[in-house]
């Protein structure tokens, strides 16, 4: 197995490559942990500078963001740490036995037994897997499967969906009482302080299972996998608006254009829906093209509404329960 080198920034300075690295690329986190092939836990521990950062990551993020790699970085082989005030004898220990695993490794071991195997060990009392209700085919469905598919992830045993946790905060209400409406089971809620965001997590291996074989929901990352929005939801009109107010309530935003003419300053709203996923982005753009509010494609990433009756069309039509977009398209 090839480990990676690792960067080594000054102090401070590894938050600030990534959090300008994710202002340039203009994506979320949820993408971006996808992009660079590792957990949201694991980039927000890079973020956090609790542990240093691969040399593949760093150069993988300032290519997609054209951010150069900063000069005042030092480049260590793995395991740099094993020298670093080693005895002898665990030096020589590790020479003869190789690495005993760092305390990243430890812990994304624990994380993976936990997520895979600990946190649902049957009980001893009643090994009975938890139930749920399964929801038919419906619009509330659909936009919660567009929810899933923008700020979701799903794992063999999890599905979470993260949020910031204040700009969403009254859109996690909605969001919660959807799962509870469609699958009768209350979803645990996690506040990450650091990172301003909540994660809403259902843990039920049965759930996840019924997501994969009957909604057509994937497990792993959805940018490699290259999502798209499910068949059977592309086959009816009212599922499709559904789906998509859920992708634009979560990847979606509301920009306000401002330009100036003969000295007076004027401003309109636009509707910017953003995804590495080309199928995904395609399936946008024909669905909104289909309810004729004139969309563009841009940067091989984004889909675009730019006239301001477009904009008013779309939110007649598709609408959106997300109070942020609501309140920045209104005001």
């Amino acid at each position: 197995m090839l480990i990676d080198k690792r960067v080594i920034f000054p102090r401070n300075k590894q938050r600030q490559f990534i959090l300008l690295a994710k202002e340039k690329i203009n994506i979320s986190w949820g993408a971006m942990a996808e992009m660079l092939n590792v957990s949201s836990r694991t980039l927000t521990d890079w973020k956090r500078e609790k542990f240093s950062i691969p040399l593949g990551a760093i150069t993988a993020l300032s290519k997609k963001s054209g951010i150069k790699i900063p000069y005042n970085i030092e480049i260590k082989e793995p395991f740099w740490y094993v020298h670093k005030g080693a005895r002898l004898g665990g030096l020589a220990r590790y020479k003869k036995y190789g690495s005993i695993g760092s305390s990243e490794k430890r812990i994304a071991q624990w994380r993976s037994w936990w997520e895979k195997e600990g946190r649902f060990r049957k009980n001893t009392i009643n090994n009975t897997p938890l139930s749920f209700k399964k929801p038919k085919p419906s619009d509330k469905l659909s936009e919660l499967v567009g929810i899933i598919i923008g700020d979701g992830g799903i794992s063999k045993y999890q599905i979470s969906i993260t949020l910031h946790h204040k700009d969403d905060a009254e859109y996690m209400i909605f969001v919660i009482n959807s799962i509870k409406d469609l699958f009768e089971v209350t979803p645990a809620v996690y506040h990450d302080a650091k990172d301003s965001v909540n994660n809403i997590v259902i843990s039920r291996k049965n759930l996840v299972k019924f997501c994969v074989e009957k909604l057509d929901l994937k497990i792993g990352n959805k940018i490699r996998q290259q999502v798209d929005i499910p068949e059977w939801i592309k086959r009816n009109k009212k599922f499709q608006i559904a789906c998509v107010r859920g992708l634009i309530d979560t990847d979606g935003s509301v920009i306000i254009h401002k330009y100036g003419v003969n000295g007076k300053l004027y401003n309109y709203k636009k509707l910017q829906f953003t995804s590495l996923s080309r199928p995904l982005l395609l399936s946008v753009y024909k669905i909104l093209k289909d309810l004729e509010v004139n969309p563009r494609l841009a940067r091989q990433k984004e889909v675009w509404i730019d006239s301001k009756m477009s904009v008013k069309k779309y939110f007649d039509i598709v609408g959106s329960h997300n109070l942020k977009h609501l309140n920045r398209y209104r005001n």
